[in-house]
């Protein structure tokens, strides 16, 4: 058997981030299984800008984002291995890998860092009725399929699902001369970046249709036709009010699922919110030594997050391996509330946590005009007015450890949205 200290599941943004901060903070032993042939993850396939804003203070493409990290693990002479896939992880930190090179194998390591990402939501989980043909794919899969393959996937489009994959697709199928008809969208409310709604589809005058799903799929051999619905409260087809729109091609974007597979198996603690794992502000999972970080705990909206949560991550563990232990100190659970879906971490060491602290979430509908209020046992503590929440938006509060030591016998933080007076 083989032996690491720490072991980092996935060599895209987070894995790499991970592994530079843990050999930053002095971890030696560090090891990077990535199962597709080269680093980088998703990001090879994002050559649209806007990537590193906050990261590198300029506006890079996803491929000169993935690049940077590549270039600092390279030189800091940390080990990957490529066409690795984990197919198992049990509770005693052992890996089961298997590659084309070196077979089956087994490692075991004394820390764990999971950084899997998230894969889209595919046709068979949307229901949607029709014919099975041609011309149906993920946007992610059409993504692929333009930018690194070189392959034309249509000429007449429609869109299902205003996730940012979705929004830039549009974007991207018009520039090469595909005809995009609408994006249509269950909810009444997108689920991209409005900066992508504005540069993807109102600088296009691409129609984005809230409340909207498809009904009908045409085409035996290849799509022909789709039909579109508008949907009541209960997101049920009002009929009616279909509409009818000749296309060859159909992209889904209908949200994005945390890759856990290998998480639940391990019998991590889930959260049934993010479909990622609980994790505290180490962003250690329930099991010790073993954390998690980027879209494989939660979807994240900037790939900069991802990263910045991944340096935590490869940092916490490389203390981790040097301690051997996870020392406990007092506990205090974080609970989202009225209209804060979740958030993570989803609790703190107050003891050992870091000087500040940044507790992401996201809300469950648009509000307007509200304040974003963070409660100690009850007792408001701080409030923030937003204009504007919406769930495409990640948001974010940042606690300091001055602040929870005023309070000793604190036992749980609510964050919440609250109406403006």
């Amino acid at each position: 058997m083989i032996q690491h200290d720490i072991v980092i599941i996935g060599g895209g943004p987070a894995g790499l981030a991970a592994a530079a901060a843990a050999k930053k903070s002095g971890a030696e032993d560090i090891l990077i299984l990535e199962r597709d042939s080269v680093l980088g993850g998703i990001l090879n396939q994002c050559i649209h800008n806007g990537f590193g804003l906050h990261t590198f203070k300029e506006e890079l493409t996803g491929p000169e984002y993935a690049a940077r990290y590549e270039e600092e693990v390279k030189k800091l002479e940390i080990p990957y291995r490529l066409n690795s896939m984990v197919l198992d992880i049990n509770k005693d930190k052992e890996i089961t890998v298997v590659s084309r090179s070196e077979g089956l194998e087994l490692i075991k390591a004394k820390a764990i860092i999971l950084a899997m990402g998230c894969r889209e939501r595919p046709r068979g989980a949307l229901n949607i009725p029709g014919y099975r043909p041609a011309g149906i794919y993920t946007a992610g899969t059409a993504q692929r399929l333009m930018n690194i393959e070189g392959h034309m996937v249509g000429k007449e489009v429609v869109i299902l699902g205003s996730g940012d994959i979705g929004l830039i697709m549009a974007r991207r199928m018009t520039l090469e001369g595909a005809k995009v008809k609408v994006v249509a969208e269950l909810m009444p409310y997108s689920g991209g970046l409005k900066r992508n709604i504005v540069q993807c589809l109102n600088d296009f005058d691409i129609p984005l249709k809230l409340s909207h799903t498809v009904v009908n799929i045409e085409g035996k051999e290849r799509v022909k036709g789709i039909t579109l619905a508008q949907v009541g409260p209960d997101r049920k087809p009002i009929p009616g009010t279909e509409e009818h729109y000749d296309c060859d091609t159909l992209l889904l974007s209908c949200g994005l699922i945390p890759e856990n597979e290998l998480t639940r198996n391990m019998g991590v603690a889930m959260n049934p919110v993010t479909s990622g794992p609980m994790v505290n502000d180490r962003l250690e999972t329930g099991i010790e030594g073993v954390f998690a970080c980027g879209n494989v705990l939660h979807v994240h909206d900037l790939v900069d997050y991802v990263s910045e949560e991944a340096a935590l991550a490869g940092q916490n563990a490389a203390k981790y391996v040097k301690s051997g232990e996870t020392k406990k100190g007092h506990s205090v659970t974080l609970k989202a509330e009225n209209g804060v879906r979740y958030t993570v971490p989803q609790s703190i060491d107050t003891e050992a946590m870091a000087d500040k602290l940044t507790v992401r979430f996201r809300v469950a509908d648009v509000y307007k005009n509200r304040s974003i209020s963070v409660y100690f046992d009850g007792e408001r503590v701080s409030s923030r007015k937003k204009r504007v929440l919406a769930p495409g938006e990640m948001e974010q509060v940042i606690l300091t450890k001055e602040s929870l030591e005023k309070y000793p016998d604190l036992k749980e933080i609510t964050i919440c949205t609250e109406v403006d007076e």
